[in-house]
């Protein structure tokens, strides 16, 4: 969301840049519009996408919800989890948020985005060891899987 955070500022800026260069009232009533209607927009979207999902991890297994009037769960065993990727933009790094991308042998999801989580290093690893200890403990060895 820090993207469409920053392009709000900017459009606010060039909004009132324009209707300083163009002294107008209809000037001033179209940019207040764009703008307030871009804000609007973006507080909207990131009400709806903290309420509608959430996430769990279980020693067995990672539950995935989504929705807010309809709920759709989802629920991936941490076994069957083989790869754990983080991605980290430029801005998503400067403020420590980004997209974990998981690829597993589960049939009905075999490939599932966790996008805007908070310290995704360290959320990252706690999949990959909840993985690595599960896969020790039922003796499926890395490499065989």
């Amino acid at each position: 969301m820090y993207g469409t955070w920053m392009v709000a500022v900017f459009i606010t800026a060039a909004a009132g840049v324009i209707s300083i260069l163009v002294p107008q009232p209809l000037t001033w009533l179209v940019a207040a519009a764009v703008v307030g209607v871009f804000w609007l927009w973006s507080v909207a979207y990131y009400a709806f996408t903290r309420l509608s999902v959430d996430y769990l991890l279980t020693s067995q297994r990672l539950v995935h919800k989504t929705g807010i009037l309809r709920q759709v769960t989802n629920r991936i065993e941490v076994i069957d989890i083989d790869d754990v990727q983080f991605v980290q933009g430029l801005f998503e790094r400067m403020f420590g948020v980004g997209t974990i991308k998981l690829l597993s042998s589960d049939t009905s999801d075999p490939s599932l985005v966790l996008r805007g989580i908070d310290n995704v290093q360290q959320v990252a690893s706690l999949i990959d060891n909840a993985r690595r200890d599960e896969r020790r403990k039922r003796g499926l060895y890395m490499e065989t899987v």
